[in-house]
């Protein structure tokens, strides 16, 4: 139903943004991987979307590529696999290197991303390994400068719990990796190759 919008972006709060278009605010959830390489806030973006309808709630999701969202769509496809996990995927790996893992059967990897354990990681590579052959490579560039929030580490340890990550595992995380000056960006990067390099 909306494919994509382009307005100017008001806020990021990973993994919320929200984006003014003519006048109308539109929340979206993006994953990290499209967070990383938006504009300073104020500036114009463009997403692709992906709208979703359930019987309880409506959702609207943002992406960058056309690649992340189309990993998005078809790792929903997956039984016991819904946005949030998808989200989780997007955010800690590119579809390029989850394409990769998926290939070469690769589950001790895949149960590092946050809500996927052993059996989603079999079903996910016998489900997925025809299909993620088209979406193409995605190569997730620098954090974009935005001026740096009050708390970086306190942002990026919200979003990383809402990425599923335990509190006490994000509090671990954030205090290994975080440095004097990083942006909640940077800090959420950093702690999500620490966790899956674990």
């Amino acid at each position: 139903m909306i494919g994509r919008l382009r307005g100017i972006l008001i806020s990021k709060q990973p993994p919320w943004l929200l984006v003014e278009v003519g006048g109308v605010g539109y929340e979206l959830e993006a994953p990290m991987s499209t967070i990383y390489d938006l504009p300073q806030t104020g500036k114009e973006v463009t997403l692709l979307t992906h709208y979703a309808v359930k019987e309880d709630s409506v959702a609207l999701y943002g992406f960058l590529h056309e690649s992340e969202r189309a990993l998005f769509r078809n790792l929903q496809k997956v039984s016991g696999i819904g946005a949030k996990i998808s989200l989780a995927v997007l955010s800690g790996v590119s579809t390029q290197d989850f394409a990769r893992l998926v290939q070469a059967g690769d589950v001790v990897a895949l149960t590092k991303i946050p809500g996927i354990g052993k059996k989603t990681a079999e079903r996910i590579i016998v489900e997925l390994r025809d299909r993620l052959d088209g979406l193409g490579t995605h190569v997730s560039g620098l954090a974009s400068a935005s001026s740096a929030p009050l708390d970086p580490a306190a942002e990026a340890t919200v979003a990383l719990q809402q990425l599923g990550y335990k509190p006490a595992e994000v509090t671990r995380l954030v205090q290994k990796v975080a440095a004097q000056g990083d942006s909640a960006e940077t800090i959420i990067r950093k702690a999500l190759r620490a966790a899956l390099g674990s």
